[in-house]
């Protein structure tokens, strides 16, 4: 539907399917260990202080390798990752470089393996605003980024949220455009903004986003409610990668709570996405942690995507102990930002362990980077070219 829509019904309850859809299960597990830093790299946290963070003190001899926020997948075995802004907000993530790192997990081991990756730089100086360094490399106090996506010509459309920008990076992590921004949205980062007033909260940005099958299309899925929206209404727009530009089409995710939050897209078909919705809570207290099948084709005619659970990542069967004991498996943590579709019946999901501050896992303990693999209850009958 189109963004005049969306102004009906939106203040109605969820549209989630409440048939049940049965219970996933965990068929693979495989963590990189919190205290992973990027060979030879320069230290980083020096504005987080130097008092302990859940047993690990600041500052750090090199870059930690973490945060992933985004994931794509190369289908061959490895996996390109994303880290975020680093330590949560543009004051403290100055020296914390922004990267893609390769990884490849080996679920026989319960291991990953970190395989290189590469730093976001700017050297065409096409970022219209001062950056933190002089050599134009990337840092967590210029752009927060939190979703990425791999076109066949091997370069990367990545998702920001101080903008809320769209930023478009060549193989080896060089930014090939000026950064899109939004239109009508500013969080309060945005340097445009000059000293007036916000409609999107911060870190509310381009959370998640999902490539059209056929490779034409993103959607970028913004986190936060836009002001004047109704609470827990999340705008996902389509951006034309002919154009580069926007559509002017838009249409709406309702999260179950107004406090929740989304933290990845991948389209299934034409029509449809997976998306992580979760609450702010971590470990015991965690409470909401799901994937969902969302729909554009909007049977309710509410304006929002129907919904249908397909994967509760605190209930998940465990019955070959893979995670642990046998039985039931939880993926606890505050922060899980990434999903990928590795067959019609099994997705991969990980959390972004927001390095040293999250300890979801075990109290007092900072967070694995785990990576996981779930099978469905039923098939997703999702377009083959997206896990072929």
């Amino acid at each position: 539907m189109c963004a005049g829509a969306l102004a009906l019904g939106l203040a109605a309850p969820a549209t989630a399917d409440s048939r049940p859809s049965g219970r996933a299960t965990l068929t693979g597990f495989a963590s990189l260990p919190a205290l992973t830093f990027v060979p030879g790299s320069e230290p980083s946290g020096s504005l987080l202080g130097t008092e302990p963070v859940n047993g690990v003190t600041p500052p750090f001899p090199g870059q930690p390798v973490q945060g992933f926020s985004g994931i794509a997948r190369r289908h061959d075995g490895t996996f390109d990752v994303l880290s975020d802004n680093g330590y949560g907000n543009q004051g403290n993530s100055a020296d914390f470089l922004l990267r893609v790192h390769r990884i490849k997990p080996d679920f026989a081991r319960k291991s990953v393996r970190l395989l290189g990756g590469f730093d976001l730089t700017d050297p065409r100086g096409l970022v219209p605003f001062p950056l933190t360094r002089q050599d134009r490399t990337l840092t967590g106090a210029d752009f927060d980024v939190e979703s990425i996506v791999r076109l066949v010509d091997g370069t990367y459309w990545i998702g920001d949220e101080f903008g809320p920008f769209l930023l478009h990076f060549d193989r080896q992590g060089r930014l090939m455009e000026a950064p899109v921004a939004l239109p009508g949205v500013m969080a309060p980062e945005n340097p445009a903004l000059n000293g007036g007033t916000p409609n999107l909260a911060s870190s509310k940005g381009f959370e998640g986003m999902a490539r059209s099958v056929d490779g034409r299309r993103l959607y970028p899925l913004l986190e936060g409610t836009v002001s004047g929206d109704p609470a827990g209404t999340l705008r996902m727009h389509e951006f034309d990668l002919r154009e580069s530009a926007y559509t002017g089409r838009r249409w709406t995710y309702r999260l179950e709570d107004p406090s929740h939050a989304i933290g990845d897209a991948i389209a299934v078909d034409e029509h449809r996405f997976l998306i992580i919705e979760r609450d702010n809570l971590q470990g015991d207290e965690a409470r909401f942690k799901r994937v969902y099948l969302a729909d554009m084709r909007d049977r309710d005619r509410d304006g929002a995507l129907d919904k249908t659970l397909v994967a509760d990542l605190l209930d998940l069967a465990d019955p070959r102990g893979l995670g642990g004991a046998p039985g039931t498996f939880r993926f606890p943590f505050q922060t899980i930002e990434d999903v990928v579709i590795l067959d019609d019946r099994t997705i991969g999901v990980l959390d972004d362990n927001n390095f040293p501050f999250s300890s979801g896992r075990t109290p007092g303990r900072p967070d694995d980077n785990e990576f996981i693999t779930v099978r469905l209850t039923r098939g997703l009958q999702a377009d083959p070219r997206v896990h072929r």
